[in-house]
């Protein structure tokens, strides 16, 4: 899933580029997902929703419809969201409204000094061709969430140089050698715990090794096996 976010200062256009960019993408089959900033509570008083969340529950859902939303009492950080979300969809891009601090390719509705910007767009200007251009530019240097391992195996010193060169179109996502051990995938917490080549074959192998003898293929041919562990380390 890659990952873009449209910044800029106050009423200078940043929903009305976020809508056009995700309705460009769209038109291309790609999945896309968006995620806005904002300073103000989303929650309405006196509803349903605001009711439960003030006798006490932790998280309420909304089901109903065509659409299923989420409140959690707590301001969570941007990676915790993009972990979040990339439990609950497959996604080919994640568009931000806002997070002007994020590390992640940027296009910008405003004057921004940020290396990790793409563009800088006067959003009353733009066309249907100049909205092609930039979904272009999109598709072609934002990138995922990368695993901050800074083994240099791509070739860069660190894994902050590596998005610096892809932003600047000098590099692919694909040098990231430790994103193309995708064989065995870890997660503690929601966050992508990186592995060599041997600890990702020796997970594999004994893994496998153990649930041989379970009656799994009762529902299919394994394509996909997953293990969740449930642990309190304070238990």
């Amino acid at each position: 899933m890659k990952i873009v976010s449209v910044a800029g200062t106050k009423n200078t256009g940043k929903t009305t580029l976020v809508t056009l960019l995700v309705s460009e993408l769209v038109k291309r089959g790609l999945k896309v997902g968006t995620v806005k900033h904002t300073h103000v509570k989303l929650d309405v008083e006196g509803k349903d929703t605001w009711k439960h969340r003030e006798a006490g529950a932790e998280i309420v859902v909304g089901a109903g419809g065509e659409e299923t939303f989420f409140i959690v009492n707590e301001d969570m950080d941007l990676e915790t969201i993009i972990n979040s979300v990339e439990q609950l969809y497959k996604l080919d891009f994640l568009v931000l409204e806002g997070y002007k601090p994020a590390n992640y390719a940027k296009i910008s509705t405003s004057t921004l000094d940020d290396p990790f910007s793409l563009a800088q767009v006067d959003v009353r200007e733009l066309d249907e061709e100049s909205i092609g251009k930039l979904a272009d530019l999109v598709e072609e240097r934002s990138f995922g969430k990368l695993p901050n391992m800074n083994c240099g195996d791509c070739g860069y010193e660190n894994c902050h140089e590596m998005a610096l060169a892809m932003v600047k179109g000098e590099a692919k996502e694909d040098l990231c050698v430790m994103k193309q051990m995708s064989d065995v995938i870890l997660k503690v917490n929601g966050n992508r715990i990186p592995m060599n080549p041997f600890v990702n074959k020796f997970i594999e192998n004994t893994f496998l090794g153990m649930i041989s003898a379970l009656k799994i293929k009762e529902h299919g041919e394994p394509q996909k096996i997953e293990l969740l562990i449930q642990h309190d380390i304070n238990q």
